[in-house]
């Protein structure tokens, strides 16, 4: 474990609350007012399985269970359990017990507002859905938000974190407000070629991020197939491009749907850090691979990180993170 004994009172000054909460629940966690099920089919293992994210109390984070085996079944979703990040991101627990291809849910419990939840699994992959977040969230959004009576803790760093591997790189600098992330592609192919976009998770709309679908190159799916992965994959929940053409016959549903997808990804890799994460991001050409060794480096670096809580600002043009006397994080 590694403690974190938070120091003095720190105003982020000239800041409207606005910029950061849209209501005064922002400041509380939040669970589901009831249970949520899900079903389909699994993109790599290819089995059907069934998803059920059920309500659960403050500071429990979220857990999911494999409830087809009857010992040692609980997971908690954190960048420690990763145990594999090979074309979607892998948790294990101590008994080797294991849940696939959780990136994507994830990504709609964070962009939902949702903090605690158990997420009742009865097999290892989570399903593909649509190959995106959005039928996830849409049915989360029909479902009323419980607040619950402790405060939200988000990460802020202090000074500039990176990580350069090869060519891919990944950075975050101090922010005041929200989560910002910069994503560049740049893809040897003539259909995705080099592609970015910059989303403000608190700002703007994220329609096009939580709709936008995975992707694959024609030429790799035999390679894919032969390490045993993707036995579910379908032109129904994936994008496949050769080097000319987008092979789906609906093509695409916005015109960065490549890179936005990329930060659909990041976003539910950050939900494993156990925070809201309040920083600028840049990244190029990464994946679940490198996310998760940024994280890593990131808990490393625990003098360069800070873990607050929101004041109730309503009253106030400023806003103050408040001292949070002894914080945990599991590493």
């Amino acid at each position: 474990m590694i403690l974190f004994f938070l120091e003095t009172i720190v105003v982020l000054e000239d800041l409207l609350y606005s910029s950061i909460t849209s209501s005064m629940h922002d400041i509380y966690q939040k669970t589901l007012s009831k249970s949520l099920t899900f079903k389909g089919i699994g993109l790599h293992s290819g089995k059907p399985s069934t998803v059920k994210i059920t309500p659960a109390e403050e500071d429990k984070g979220i857990v999911f269970k494999r409830i087809d085996l009857d010992n040692n079944n609980s997971i908690k979703a954190n960048y420690a359990n990763v145990s594999s990040t090979k074309l979607c991101t892998t948790l294990k627990n101590n008994n080797g017990v294991k849940v696939s291809t959780v990136e994507h849910l994830l990504a709609a419990i964070y962009i939902a507002g949702i903090d605690n939840a158990i997420i009742e699994i009865d097999n290892e992959e989570v399903p593909i859905m649509d190959g995106s977040a959005k039928e996830f969230l849409d049915d989360i959004k029909l479902v009323e938000l419980k607040n619950q009576f402790k405060k939200r803790k988000y990460l802020t760093v202090l000074n500039k974190i990176e990580l350069n591997d090869g060519k891919r790189k990944i950075s975050i600098e101090p922010n005041q407000s929200s989560l910002e992330v910069n994503f560049q592609l740049n893809y040897e192919n003539n259909i995705i070629g080099n592609q970015k976009n910059a989303v403000d998770f608190q700002k703007d709309k994220l329609d096009d991020v939580t709709s936008s679908r995975t992707f694959c190159l024609y030429k790799d799916i035999e390679k894919i197939k032969k390490l045993g992965l993707a036995k579910g994959g379908s032109l129904e929940n994936a994008i496949v491009v050769d080097d000319q053409r987008i092979l789906n016959k609906s093509g695409l549903r916005n015109e960065k749907e490549f890179v936005n997808h990329k930060i659909l990804d990041l976003a539910g890799d950050f939900l494993l850090s156990g925070y809201r994460i309040i920083g600028k991001v840049f990244c190029y050409h990464g994946g679940h691979g490198l996310t998760n060794l940024f994280l890593r480096k990131m808990f490393e670096k625990k003098s360069l990180l800070k873990i607050v809580e929101l004041d109730n600002v309503f009253f106030s043009k400023e806003i103050k993170l408040k001292r949070t006397p002894k914080i945990a994080v599991n590493a």
